[in-house]
């Protein structure tokens, strides 16, 4: 009989329980899940200190999840195909990946691609994902020939550091942000790492000395203005979190002196063929062996106490739930 972890209601309890196949919520393809993973946001909803739960309750939380068709009313997916769910609302406003049974349109639905294991998929997860559509979209406004170093801020999240290990792959020499373990970047491939107050957040003046070729922000708020302000001309930052603030105080010099792009980056309505591309970029990119050694496996039933950890700042790389066990 299927199983999942239910929230009771906004603060809890969550609890694992048993149900029927019939309450999952509508949907064309039914998926049989292998792995989800535990994001911050996923610890937020769990724990209930995040207004993340827009469903109805009981609701089944897990922003992620990868596993086999087991039942399919689309032409486009069959039985025993390998899919990945990830955006369009999945453990927010429809129940998600923490359970043995999801059920989703197909059209939200990724066919997992050629040399990706469904453990890796969500080892990297949204988190991944979202590291990726950034990557690509610098990589589609192009960089200067003599384009410096490239900036991720927040770079110790899922997300940053997913990108730091990107776009060292691809050659940039990549300065990492972050308040915490420089070696873990360091092994990520970045080349320096900065704390936050080097940025000058908050203190910047509207223009500031050109440094950056590229940059993905992760954080918002002053971070990013003052990340805007220090680019480097006909140069590109990807904005993809808030993590310090949803505000943006800043001024049209970065982009009318210097021709700044800021390009906004949306993993959760992302058009179905720009998803594709994304995972196949990162079944190309994406060095598999690191990946894994930067990944802890955990049971449905550790979610409740590894949720407490991740909201308090606790969990290095990325965490994996194995939901099929």
């Amino acid at each position: 009989m299927p199983r999942a972890l239910f929230l009771d209601g906004p603060k809890g309890p969550a609890a694992i329980r048993d149900f029927d196949r019939d309450a999952l919520p509508d949907g064309d393809v039914t998926i049989r899940v292998a792995y989800s993973s535990l994001n911050y946001k996923d610890g937020l909803a769990v724990t209930g200190k995040g207004k993340i739960v827009r469903g109805a309750f009981p609701f089944v939380p897990g922003i992620d999840l990868a596993g086999t068709v087991e039942t399919s009313e689309s032409p486009d997916f069959a039985p025993g195909d390998a899919v990945v769910l990830t955006g369009w609302g999945t453990g927010e406003n429809r129940w998600g990946g923490f359970a043995t049974h999801a059920r989703a349109s197909a059209a939200h639905l990724v066919r997992l691609p050629d040399g990706l294991s469904l453990f890796e998929a969500m080892a990297l997860g949204t988190a991944g994902f979202t590291a990726m559509l950034a990557v690509l979209a610098l990589d589609h406004a192009g960089y200067p020939d003599d384009a410096g170093d490239v900036l991720v801020t927040g770079a110790s999240g899922g997300v940053g550091s997913v990108a730091v290990h990107l776009l060292a792959r691809a050659g940039h020499r990549v300065v990492a942000s972050s308040g915490k373990d420089p070696a873990y970047l360091k092994r990520l491939g970045a080349a320096d790492v900065i704390g936050r107050d080097a940025l000058g957040a908050g203190t910047h003046r509207p223009l500031e000395a050109s440094r950056w070729g590229g940059a993905v922000d992760t954080v918002g708020g002053a971070t990013l203005a003052a990340v805007l302000a220090s680019m480097q001309t006909r140069t590109s930052v990807a904005a993809c979190g808030n993590a310090q603030s949803p505000d943006l105080v800043t001024t049209v010099f970065p982009f009318i002196l210097r021709g700044v792009n800021l390009l906004g980056i949306d993993s959760n309505t992302c058009p179905a063929s720009l998803r594709q591309q994304a995972w196949q970029a990162l079944a190309e990119r994406v060095d598999r062996d690191l990946l894994a050694s930067l990944a802890t496996t955990i049971r449905l039933d550790d979610v409740p106490r590894w949720a407490e950890t991740i909201t308090q700042g606790q969990v290095q790389g990325r965490v994996v739930v194995r939901v099929d066990d």
